[in-house]
């Protein structure tokens, strides 16, 4: 089936929840308003669904192939990887003095999500190359971003990260690649680098691998960390390309999903040397790492989100189509499409709201990625980055989660049918599986959310987003509307529950670090769903003002208003039973024996 994106409710979400127009107003914003939205969306929405989604279920079939330290794509990858980089995807979002087109992150989130609905294996590449930008942006020297930067933001070469080993996977501390000085300032890199997403291709023609090791002589465990940029090609001080250098792919990985996207095994050193420069200062290379693990931490959160969506638009035609049963209460007497049966409509309900509150929840934590980075007002800047610091382990947790449950609904709406790879449904599936472990785990987003994000301030940034939700509480006891009351009563215990989990888990973090961690996946899981529940509250308050005044898409403002009361009925609801299992349900998780497993 084709894809079609959702473009209208992208927008709805960048002018109303993410408000545009206030962005528009930051210097260095100003041509970036609703009109501008409207028209880059446009557009990316025709290069996605025309020659993107197309490559989709192809790349299923004839995954990327290793030969001899070759890596070959999927036929047609390389040309779409080109119209891709001509059509300035590459850099929506980066700085115009490196070729990009410096549109802020709200603008590019949305095309993000499209691309990666349309090709989750084509879009992992301009994924990792855009962490790669984020890096050197912040940490490279001059000469590093007159190097590499324009190249990789006009998409002429790709970036990969570099940081796992076969014996250090999220512990990083015991990451053994060497860094050898050498006389004129460079470094020889030695080592061995595993699941580096598109660490050999054939759809660039230059790689620039950033690259954590270890300088001979530098301290044990993470302080001792540094960053390197390896290309795969040298280059010369006019641009050109030189030399092979000595980094090398020696296989690719045969995966559950995502199989089009070649995950190497790279090999630095084996003839003598891989030729690095460092990133910034030596043992600070994991703190630049994070700079790419965040951005690509936002972006894998789109991802699920994109890949549920794609899973959704396939459900709903396929429940239009297949016809099975006769509509319990009577309505045909004929076998009717199973769109028909109330239980197909509560999937394909559940799917379409965690979709669009996830979607509403990304799409306003980039609007305070925007004003925290470009906000003339420092304590402006300062309040957005904390918000958005706050949001991101839930973007890439709870909406990477969310993306198992939708793509699973997704199966069960084909029924058996769903279960035969020719229907499309199972890639979804199996595609969505790896987002909750890469770039950290939903354990890791989670042991963030609660040392770094809630016990470090001592819950204080939690509990002024639960301020602001209550302030949407108060908005929606203004309307007097079946739906209204329904998301405020759920809207209200799920705001409760979770300052009772922040209190738990600010106060117990230190004295009882077991009974917290215990329930640190289920806060996560918590905390996105009251966030994504708040935006739907949000959205429905404009969709309800615009339908009393009589503005709009009728038909779209009232399944906007009918999604918000859904979600809070059957998903907001869940909070208070999250609730008790974290804060009084610690020690059934403990208690049992480690030799009784």
């Amino acid at each position: 089936m084709s894809y079609t994106a959702p473009v209208k409710d992208m927008l709805f979400a960048i002018e109303h929840l993410a408000n545009i127009g206030q962005i528009a107003q930051i210097p260095g914003f100003e041509d970036a308003g609703l009109d501008t939205a409207q028209a880059v969306l446009e557009e990316c929405a025709k290069f996605n669904e025309g020659v993107l989604a197309p490559l989709n279920f192809e790349g299923d079939k004839n995954p990327s192939s290793w030969k001899d330290g070759v890596v070959t794509t999927t036929p047609g990858f390389k040309d779409a990887f080109r119209q891709y980089g001509e059509g300035g995807w590459q850099g929506l979002q980066h700085p115009a003095d490196f070729g990009g087109q410096g549109l802020p992150k709200t603008i590019g989130a949305a095309c993000i999500e499209m691309c990666n609905s349309a090709n989750m294996s084509f879009a992992l590449c301009p994924l990792l190359t855009d962490g790669a930008i984020e890096a050197l942006l912040t940490a490279g020297s001059d000469e590093l971003k007159a190097t590499y930067l324009e190249k990789l933001v006009t998409g002429e070469w790709t970036g990969t990260m570099n940081l796992t080993e076969p014996q250090a996977g999220s512990d990083l501390a015991l990451v053994r690649t060497r860094a050898e000085p050498q006389p004129d300032g460079s470094y020889k890199v030695f080592g061995t680098k595993i699941f580096i997403t598109y660490g050999e291709h054939d759809m660039a023609e230059n790689i620039v691998h950033l690259v954590l090791a270890r300088v001979v002589g530098a301290p044990e465990g993470v302080k001792g960390i540094s960053l390197f940029v390896v290309p795969k090609f040298m280059v010369k001080a006019d641009g050109s390309l030189g030399e092979r250098n000595d980094a090398h792919c020696v296989s690719i990985e045969h995966k559950l999903g995502i199989k089009a996207s070649p995950t190497a095994v790279l090999q630095f050193g084996d003839h003598g040397g891989a030729i690095g420069t460092l990133v910034g200062q030596e043992n600070r290379g994991l703190e630049y790492m994070f700079i790419m693990m965040n951005a690509a931490r936002y972006a894998v959160g789109i991802q699920g989100i994109a890949v549920a969506e794609r899973s959704y638009q396939k459900a709903v035609q396929y429940a239009k189509d297949r016809v099975q049963s006769r509509p319990v209460d009577g309505s045909m007497t004929t076998s009717a499409p199973i769109i028909h049966h109330p239980d197909v409509k509560r999937m394909l309900m559940t799917m379409r709201a965690l979709i669009e509150g996830c979607r509403a929840m990304s799409i306003t934590a980039a609007s305070a990625y925007d004003a925290a980075h470009a906000h003339p007002d420092a304590d402006v800047r300062k309040q957005n980055q904390a918000f958005y610091e706050f949001m991101v382990p839930l973007v890439k947790g709870y909406s990477t989660e969310m993306s198992l449950e939708v793509t699973s609904l997704g199966v069960q709406v084909h029924g058996g049918m769903g279960f035969i790879e020719e229907t499309g449904a199972a890639q979804h599936y199996r595609d969505a599986k790896i987002l909750t472990i890469y770039e950290g785990t939903t354990a890791i987003q989670a042991n963030d959310l609660v040392g770094r994000k809630t016990a470090r301030d001592g819950g204080q940034t939690a509990k002024g987003i639960a301020k602001q939700i209550a302030v949407t509480e108060a908005e929606l006891a203004q309307h007097d509307s079946v739906p209204a009351r329904s998301v405020l009563k759920r809207l209200t215990a799920a705001r409760v529950a979770f300052e009772q989990v922040v209190d738990f888990v600010a106060s117990g973090t230190k004295g009882n670090p077991n009974a917290v961690f215990a329930g640190s996946v289920p806060y996560l899981m918590l905390a996105g769903n009251v966030m994504a529940g708040w935006q739907l509250a949000r959205a429905l308050l404009v969709a309800e003002s615009q339908l009393k005044a009589g503005e709009g898409d009728v038909a779209f403002l009232t399944a906007k208003v009918t999604t918000a009361r859904f979600y809070a009925d059957h998903i907001l609801s869940r909070v208070p039973g999250v609730r008790d299992a974290i804060v009084e349900g610690a020690d059934s998780v403990t208690a049992l024996a480690l030799d009784s497993f």
